[in-house]
């Protein structure tokens, strides 16, 4: 049984529950898993998981949170190696393209990035099905 970290930063719940569906992909095929506010996650704990999800809504201009969410996921990215990794996230305004960019930062990392979700707001049936894949994916 594969053991998930799914980790998220939201600020209006929409994020939130995306990350509530990315686990409950992951528990349905078979893993088991444990959701944290990114504020109670570090780099220390990767090496406990066989999976990791990270979700972060769009802020600014089309960026990841910079207070609490981005120094966690920059000091976790560069302890990842092959671990696979989730991205996902929702966002209100332009088209997405952070989640581009967050997926093209983690390449360039050298992470093994296993797919990706977004929902424009809160999650609606297609963002559903889609985090509940990306969950899914985790736990094979």
């Amino acid at each position: 049984m594969k053991h998930v970290a799914v980790v998220f930063w939201s600020g209006t719940g929409n994020t939130e529950a995306m990350a509530d569906l990315v686990a409950q992909g992951a528990r349905d095929a078979g893993a088991e898993v444990e959701v944290f506010p990114v504020a109670d996650f570090d780099e220390s704990q990767i090496a406990a998981f066989d999976a990791v999800a990270f979700g972060c809504p769009a802020m600014g201009n089309e960026e990841l949170e910079e207070l609490e969410f981005e120094p966690v996921y920059e000091a976790c990215e560069a302890v990842l190696g092959e671990t696979p990794v989730a991205l996902f996230g929702s966002f209100d305004w332009n088209d997405g393209e952070w989640m581009e960019n967050w997926e093209s930062r983690a390449h360039d990392a050298g992470l093994n990035v296993v797919g990706t979700a977004i929902s424009r707001d809160y999650p609606d049936d297609e963002a559903e099905t889609a985090c509940k894949e990306l969950g899914s994916a985790l736990a094979a």
